[in-house]
């Protein structure tokens, strides 16, 4: 299932466009500003993003430039009610996919949206490609050299995340509340063990290494 993170201020289209992306087959998060996207992009991995332009303290256009900072992958669709020729210019510029006027037709954001998954490759696989090391969503697995790794459901999640941002640091306490249920009786230092595993697992792989950051906690470097 899609994952597409909905950043409208407007709490009735907010609604209406989850509800709509839910009944298409996605999974649609919806938040009302920048900021919740942000922390919801630091702790999810997102497939799209619809964001509208006029929000409060941080707009579109900056929300779009600084998605692009730390993903120059993920589509970007703007909708807002903005139609003049030197706004949808400055969304383009500042890093867009696509562009739509309000008032938006559900059935065509869907065609869109689509259009924009097929474009970016996610459509036909969802694939995470390093050097010679491949990571399956769909059949959650991993390959090395098209030989099989043995990993866990969690282990296969941490580093996916891990590699879906390669150089950004995560905490430890960040990839807990992520893959581990809330009322868990583990530590943070949990996350050590398992990196440590993986460490092991991977131990033949050249194409990128798990990195400690110290007093913080972990992120993937590509080699």
């Amino acid at each position: 299932m899609f994952k597409i993170l909905v950043v409208e201020d407007d709490p009735d289209l907010n609604r209406t466009v989850c509800a709509y992306l839910s009944q298409r087959g996605y999974w649609a998060v919806g938040c009302r500003n920048a900021r919740d996207a942000y922390d919801a992009l630091y702790r999810d991995v997102f497939d799209l993003i619809v964001s509208d332009v006029m929000m409060p303290e941080i707009d579109g256009y900056s929300f779009a430039r600084t998605v692009r900072q730390l993903d120059e992958q993920i589509p970007i669709l703007f909708m807002t009610a903005r139609d003049d020729f030197a706004s949808k210019q400055r969304g383009y510029q500042a890093g867009i996919d696509d562009y739509m006027v309000k008032p938006i037709e559900l059935d065509e954001l869907g065609l869109r949206i689509g259009a924009l998954l097929r474009r970016a490759g996610i459509a036909a696989s969802k694939k995470l490609t390093v050097g010679h090391f491949i990571m399956d969503a769909e059949e959650r697995a991993a390959y090395l050299n098209g030989e099989e790794i043995a990993l866990t459901a969690r282990e296969f999640d941490l580093l996916y995340k891990l590699l879906s941002y390669p150089k950004k640091a995560f905490t430890r306490t960040q990839l807990m509340d992520e893959f581990w249920d809330a009322d868990t009786n583990s530590s943070s230092r949990t996350v050590d063990v398992y990196m440590t595993k993986l460490r092991d697992k991977l131990s033949q792989c050249k194409d990128f290494e798990i990195v400690t950051v110290r007093g913080l906690g972990y992120k993937a470097v590509l080699k």
